[in-house]
Order: C-alpha cells, then structure tokens, then sequence
C-alpha cells in the first residue's frame, strides 16, 4: 500500500513524530566483548554455581535422545519420555529404528510434538544404522566440521540440537546457542555481529581457547544461570554479574 502523500512529505521534512532507536542503532552503542571479559563471566559463575556435570544423561544413546527431544520442553518432560522409552525397551539406535513410528511416538508422548520427535528419532537412528553399520562411535570419530555438517544433514537437526551432540556426546569443540545463551550476551550489552546462530556462537568462538571442556561448562553454566537467576524477569540483585551488567543497573 502507498503511503498517502502529505504523511510522507512530513516526515521527510523532520515534522512526522519521532521514532524509538532502531535496533541496528543499540547495536552500535554496544562493544564486543574481550577474551578476558568473557573469561571473567565464566569464571564468576562457576564460583557461583560450581561445575555442572554436563550432559545428564547414562550413555551417547540417552544424551542423543534428550538433545532431540529437549526441544521446545522442559527437561523435566524429557526425563519422563526418556524413561517411558526405555520401559518400552526403546533403549537403543537398533530399537528405535525397528520400533513402529506409533508406537515410538506414544512412548515419547510427554515431550510434546511427539509425533514429528518420533519421526527425527528414527532419522537419527536410520543414519547410524544404515550409513555406520549401527556404529554409533564412527560417526562421532568425524572431524568436528564434517560432523556438524552431517547431522545438519539430517531431517529436523538444527544448529543448537547438532552442536548439543557434537560437544556433549562427540566431546568436539562447537559452542552450544540457546535462548537463554542469547538472553545473556543481550542483557550483558556485548555487541553481536548479527542476529544469527553463527552470530552468537562466533562471540565466543572467535575469542575463547578451542577446548571442548571450557565450551560443556560455560554452556551449562549459562543455561543454569538464566534458570536461577537470569530469568524472563530477572533476579539482578542476587545475581553474580551484576556489577557487569547494563541490565541489571538500569536500561541498555
């Protein structure tokens, strides 16, 4: 739709009503973060919270499966499907592979979106059964990057769930994005180049040592922030970066 003429030439001519910071603005206002400032968030936090004992779960199979079927629920109703699969004795790539697609889906009905979880389980296990001969370990062996490359290849594995497996099952350096990752760096005022994936995950790569264990515990570490403390809304008086934080000492 056009807009009518006069609106226009008002608000060429600087009289149209002003207009709120556009969100290419705040970033310009905003720095990149130092090696040594994202050192010291880390560091704080893992005084704050101790080591995470990341991933939970017994076993590849089981930490597979959760990374899958963690998206869009709470851990908490992947603990039950989990435990629901492995009642079913769906407790194995071979299993879940022979397993019928309802009842997998039934089996893993308190993760919600059951049916297409079920449909990405059985593409998950398709490949390690067809293209590793039911070798699971194999696959892991890949270089990080072909790694990567392979499980985005496979239906319904985006970047977080394929970095999920290649950090936390593969034991690869490949830093893991989530919202609450995202809700972090914004409230913390660290400049990103874009608002991609790659965006957020190049802060920290591009500026942390390549080291798989640094990159488990900050993630977790993280993750376990934003569910304590750097909630939706969040605790800024209990919180341990407080001193760091824009947020939590006034507006960005």
């Amino acid at each position: 739709m056009r807009e009518p003429v006069g609106k226009s030439s008002k608000r060429r001519n600087g009289a149209g009503p002003s207009r709120p910071a556009s969100a290419a603005g705040r970033s310009r206002r905003r720095k990149y973060p130092s090696s040594d400032q994202l050192m010291e968030v880390y560091e704080r936090l893992l005084a704050a919270y101790g080591p995470r004992n990341w991933w939970p779960g017994d076993g590849d199979f089981e930490i597979v499966m959760g990374a899958i079927l963690t998206q869009n629920t709470s851990w908490k109703n992947v603990e039950r499907a989990l435990t629901r699969m492995r009642e079913s004795g769906i407790w194995s790539f071979k299993a879940v592979h022979e397993a019928d697609l309802p009842v997998l889906a039934d089996a893993i009905r308190p993760s919600g979106y059951y049916n297409s979880k079920a449909r990405k389980l059985k593409e998950f296990a398709l490949v390690v059964m067809d293209e590793f001969d039911g070798d699971a370990n194999t696959l892991w062996s890949l270089e990080t990057a072909t790694l990567r490359e392979r499980l985005l290849g496979i239906w319904g594995i985006g970047e977080e769930t394929a970095d999920d497996i290649v950090l936390y099952v593969a034991e690869k350096p490949s830093f893991v994005i989530d919202k609450y990752t995202r809700r972090i760096v914004d409230r913390l005022g660290w400049r990103v180049a874009g608002d991609r994936y790659a965006d957020y995950q190049a802060l920290f790569m591009d500026r942390l040592p390549v080291d798989a264990p640094l990159y488990n515990e900050y993630h977790a570490l993280l993750d376990g922030h934003a569910a304590r403390t750097c909630q939706t809304s969040p605790a800024c008086n209990a919180c341990c970066l407080a001193d760091l934080c824009p947020t939590g000492q006034g507006p960005v």
